[in-house]
């Protein structure tokens, strides 16, 4: 009696497991203005750093950031090196800006011409809930050389004033990723793509559902 009311009792934090770990499947696009018209471009070049912001959702767990998508425009001169990072939010009396880089992105280092380049995170680089963080683009050679291109517009995405992954307010005139301004180049243009993580408490379901394993098992060999 006693084995199969642990059974039972298990059977449903599994399928509790499997309800709240389904909500957490599955890669969204959260902000994206890469259907709005390019209205120019940001020179991007060692000398010339640009960032764009974006907010994180409110799942609990938060998000597992899975790619960045940006739009380019033909570079101009001889650039190298275009860099992707993702930055939290820095301390500043004076507003929100750019902090310190969690993780550089994989991705084209030479997008010349005009398209769209996806970059991804080289490891698991885990989103907070409700918190700022930023795209910044580099590239090794100073725009004198050469820049690369990235397309801004006139429109930010549709979650810009929701303060729940809108974004694209533009950061730039930065030579070292310390001192930046705001810039009326224009908004950044982009998509990102995450999946939201487990809430902590389906963490503990996991470890039941092991349980539950074990006891199938244990009671399997019982029988036979």
């Amino acid at each position: 009696m006693k084995k199969t009311i642990i059974g039972n009792i298990l059977i449903l934090a599994l399928g509790a497991l499997t309800a709240q770990s389904s909500k957490a499947q599955g890669t969204v696009t959260y902000p994206s203005n890469l259907g709005q018209p390019s209205g120019g471009a940001a020179s991007v070049g060692s000398n010339s750093w640009f960032a764009a912001d974006f907010i994180s959702g409110t799942n609990v767990g938060g998000y597992v950031l899975n790619s960045v998508q940006l739009a380019m425009t033909d570079a101009s001169g001889n650039p190298s090196g275009f860099t992707v990072m993702i930055y939290n939010e820095g301390n500043s009396p004076g507003g929100i800006i750019p902090g310190v880089s969690l993780g550089t992105l994989t991705g084209s280092a030479n997008p010349t011409t005009t398209g769209t380049y996806s970059y991804t995170p080289s490891a698991s680089l885990m989103l907070s809930p409700n918190s700022y963080y930023f795209i910044v683009v580099i590239a090794g050679t100073a725009v004198a050389n050469g820049a690369y291109g990235w397309s801004v517009t006139s429109t930010p995405s549709p979650g810009y004033n929701s303060y729940h992954w809108g974004g694209e307010i533009m950061f730039g005139d930065s030579s070292d990723g310390v001192n930046w301004d705001y810039t009326t180049t224009g908004y950044g243009q982009f998509a990102l793509n995450a999946t939201p993580a487990p809430e902590p408490g389906v963490l503990g379901l996991f470890a039941l559902g092991g349980l539950l394993v074990a006891f199938q098992r244990r009671k399997a060999r019982t029988v036979a």
